[in-house]
């Protein structure tokens, strides 16, 4: 197993060097930089065009007079030294940027993938268990209205529902008075009494998908040899069901955890924007569309990063749980 993981980490490294290189240029492809939109916002707000030698300077601060390969060295290089470069838009560094962000990604998002999983095994292995019953009928129909409907979507109807019927705000993670103010016992229950929402409409989806994934998958080993063995051996039928269907059934949903890391820090960024959640997702949209390349930069290289650390530990808990993967990949 130490084996394994050594390679795929040497593997990882080159992998990540290209991944860097290509995020940084396809934040390049599009005509202009960022001093081109700022110059344009400039003279839609004043009327007025900064003089060439004012653009020439701005250019030499910013670095945008160098060639992209040489602002990728650049920035690759203080990368490695933890320095992410600095937000031309927000004019503060990038790490300072997402450190007020990632801890609030992560939490709306961990309270939905708990949310997901808590709900969803649960019920695929019932629907499974008690299929075409009644209750397998309506979670069904549950999951199918589940991945039909878009998370944004539902955010909007839930936040007319809660405005016009409750009488109050569902969006943002903070109530109004606890926004700019520093962190303290009465600002985190408040965040508690607002992330469920969030929460919620970001698992709803994926609960549903997950539902449908563990119910198929276990009815197909439900129906195989093996469980008939086991079952005419007299072994209890919790026993059957959890010690030896379930473990193979549940192999998909660890294989997705290498999706869940990225998530954790990027949220889904439609439904921030829509809840006017203080996320990492609005920020990297805004970058893209300002083309602030260090901002935008950072934030692809981080996910693409836990995308391939996520995809690693799954591969690890796959071996992990299931022999067969061992013994048929070589793992000892």
């Amino acid at each position: 197993m130490l084996q394994y993981i050594l390679r795929r980490i040497v593997i990882v490294i080159p992998l990540l060097v290209l991944i860097s290189m290509v995020s940084f240029m396809l934040i390049e492809l599009p005509p202009g930089d960022y001093l081109v939109q700022y110059i344009a916002t400039i003279e839609n707000t004043t009327g007025e065009r900064p003089t060439e030698a004012e653009i020439a300077s701005l250019r030499a601060m910013y670095g945008l007079d160098q060639p992209v390969i040489v602002r990728y060295f650049r920035w690759i290089t203080n990368v490695l030294r933890g320095d992410l470069g600095r937000s031309f838009q927000h004019n503060k560094n990038v790490v300072e940027l997402l450190r007020e962000r990632v801890p609030l990604t992560m939490a709306v998002t961990l309270v939905a993938m708990i949310f997901s999983w808590a709900v969803a095994v649960p019920i695929g292995i019932f629907s499974a268990v008690r299929q075409y019953s009644l209750f397998d009928y309506i979670f069904t129909f549950i999951g199918f209205i589940g991945l039909a409907t878009p998370s944004f979507l539902l955010a909007l109807v839930i936040l007319w529902i809660a405005l016009s019927r409750f009488g109050f705000s569902a969006s943002g993670l903070f109530s109004s008075e606890f926004i700019d103010a520093p962190w303290s016992w009465a600002k985190f229950v408040d965040l508690l009494k607002h992330i469920w929402i969030p929460a919620i409409i970001l698992g709803f989806s994926g609960t549903a998908g997950l539902i449908r994934t563990m119910r198929a998958n276990l009815l197909d080993e439900l129906r195989k040899p093996y469980v008939t063995t086991a079952r005419a051996k007299g072994l209890t039928e919790r026993k059957l069901i959890f010690k030896y269907p379930v473990r193979v059934a549940i192999n998909p949903l660890i294989s997705n955890i290498g999706s869940l890391l990225p998530e954790l820090f990027s949220g889904s960024t439609l439904v921030a924007i829509v809840l006017n959640l203080q996320t990492v997702g609005p920020v990297l949209l805004n970058s893209l569309l300002s083309q602030d390349m260090y901002v935008a930069g950072s934030i692809i290289l981080i996910l693409s990063t836990l995308t391939v650390i996520g995809t690693l530990i799954s591969d690890i808990l796959l071996a992990w749980s299931d022999p067969r993967i061992r013994f048929e990949g070589g793992i000892r």
